[in-house]
């Protein structure tokens, strides 16, 4: 096919654009794609009090204030040794999520405080979900989330309790 040169540029100058959109629209929620990752210190580490939650569900400047602070780790004494420490650290770093701030410029220590889980979880969820005494709170991943521990997050592994139900989910 023959076109003329005006229509060439344009859609040349077009595909240009498309492909330096698509890296910053995948930016926007790049997050809400977790791909399961797997570092044997940080899972036996974090993986014994909770879930080890995957580094890209938070920023570097999260990850470094948390990892400071382990001696007092949301009420608890979780200090590491510095070798395991600093490990874990570096893969959080290498893993993290896109930056995100908070008021004062301070990173979000809390990964159900960022936008990407406020957008992933309240818009389809009623509010009465975290009171369950099943789910007892945000926190708690593997409530709907089967595969958590294993770092799968997908719609496939997704399993809300009993009664509740989303537009795109149905009651169990």
């Amino acid at each position: 096919m023959n076109l003329p040169c005006s229509i060439r540029r344009w859609m040349a100058a077009a595909a240009g654009l498309g492909a330096l959109l698509v890296p910053v629209a995948g930016a926007v929620y790049a997050d809400s794609s977790i791909r399961p990752l797997d570092h044997p210190v940080w899972r036996q580490e974090c993986g014994a009090c909770h879930v080890a939650y995957p580094p890209q569900l938070l920023p570097a400047p999260s990850w470094q204030a948390i990892m400071s602070g382990l001696d007092r780790h949301f009420g608890a004494d979780a200090r590491l040794d510095s070798q395991a420490q600093a490990d874990i650290l570096r893969f959080l770093e290498l893993n993290a999520g896109r930056d995100e701030t908070r008021a004062g410029g301070k990173p979000p220590l809390r990964i159900t405080e960022t936008r990407w889980f406020i957008h992933e979880h309240t818009e389809e969820l009623p509010a009465g979900v975290w009171k369950r005494p099943d789910v007892k709170s945000p926190a708690n991943c593997a409530a709907c989330h089967t595969a958590a521990d294993r770092g799968d997050y997908s719609e496939r592994t997704l399993h809300l309790p009993k009664g509740f139900s989303t537009p795109s989910h149905s009651k169990d």
